[in-house]
């Protein structure tokens, strides 16, 4: 008996890990968790459902959103930092979260390079420079700039925050040009706009969606979009290398990441069920009416834009001494 006994547990032992590893080759098993660490209902969560949906069919599991917001996302990528590296956890984050948090906050509770690892990047947009035509005169960037130097004491511009794409790429625009400016943020582009109209402010780059419906109706002026070419809903608008302002590509984006230690066979499987949304057709259509372009990125692509954008972001923060503590 003890001979059988010995016996049974070597083969056990001996086939566990097979075990072990064919039940990581069907992954997943059960649903997967995406965590959107900002509210229901703004881009970063809209674009994550579209995601979501596709990807559980391209599994064969769902893809459950999870809203975890608050600290410009950190609490939420923080919850996937921390969790199991089992591949059932995932999270959708931003420029942010992967090049601006760590040089906002004096203390962030996760190391973007050392606690996660970049699954693939997912969507982008530009911002938008606008004005309202019934307040400021200029029909032109160049004509804004010129009007802007003019005006003694400066001139106001809103955002949708502290830190944000919306605060620092006008901060990183005066700073560069020498035009005094004074930042009032607000919670949004609800409130951005109404100021704009009313001439509490009197400029703003902001998300590109949030305006475009404002922009066709002729109540807000469209000066520039910060993308490498023009938009394509709004074709007559130049980008600002063509508004004549050189090396201004600032857009805002977005990819996913997973627990560091996720297994590489996990996250290439989530890598191409990303890439199968972007190349459904349906799927683009669904990302164009939210304002988004859908893209796709190899992992160490991911890595490596963010990578590069940190520079840029830590010196335009450093610079306007924005701080979100």
């Amino acid at each position: 008996m003890n001979r059988r006994l010995l016996l049974g547990t070597a083969l056990g032992s001996a086939v566990l890990p097979f075990v072990v590893r064919a039940q990581g080759g069907n992954w997943p098993l059960r649903p997967v968790r995406m965590i959107v660490p900002y509210p229901p209902g703004g881009a970063t969560d809209v674009i994550a459902r579209i995601y979501a949906d596709h990807m559980g069919q391209t599994l064969g599991q769902p893809v459950v959103i999870e809203n975890r917001p608050g600290a410009s996302g950190n609490i939420g990528i923080d919850a996937v930092a921390k969790a199991a590296p089992d591949g059932y956890t995932v999270g959708a984050g931003t420029v942010s979260n992967f090049s601006i948090n760590q040089y906002l906050y004096k203390s962030v509770p996760y190391d973007i390079e050392r606690d996660l690892r970049p699954i693939a990047l997912g969507w982008e947009f530009p911002n938008i420079a606008v004005v309202a035509p019934n307040k400021v005169p200029s029909t032109t960037l160049q004509e804004f700039i010129a009007w802007a130097k003019s005006r003694r004491g400066g001139i106001t511009y809103g955002s949708t925050g502290v830190g944000t794409t919306t605060h620092l790429s006008s901060a990183m625009l005066f700073s560069r040009l020498g035009i005094e400016a004074v930042h009032v943020p607000y919670r949004g582009a609800a409130q951005i706009q109404p100021a704009l109209l009313s001439g509490d402010i009197d400029f703003a780059i902001d998300g590109v969606a949030s305006y475009q419906a404002l922009v066709e109706a002729g109540q807000i002026r469209a000066l520039a979009v910060t993308s490498a070419e023009r938009w394509p809903t709004l074709p007559a608008i130049p980008t600002m290398a063509e508004a004549g302002i050189d090396g201004f590509v600032v857009t805002v984006w977005g990819g996913f990441v997973a627990p560091a230690a996720t297994p590489d066979s996990v996250v290439e499987r989530l890598n191409g069920a990303l890439k199968a949304t972007v190349d459904d057709t349906a799927q683009r259509e669904r990302f164009a009416r939210v304002g988004a372009k859908p893209i796709w990125t190899t992992a160490s692509d991911a890595t490596a834009r963010a990578a590069r954008e940190r520079p840029m972001w830590r010196e335009t923060i450093e610079k306007s001494g924005a701080s979100a503590d």
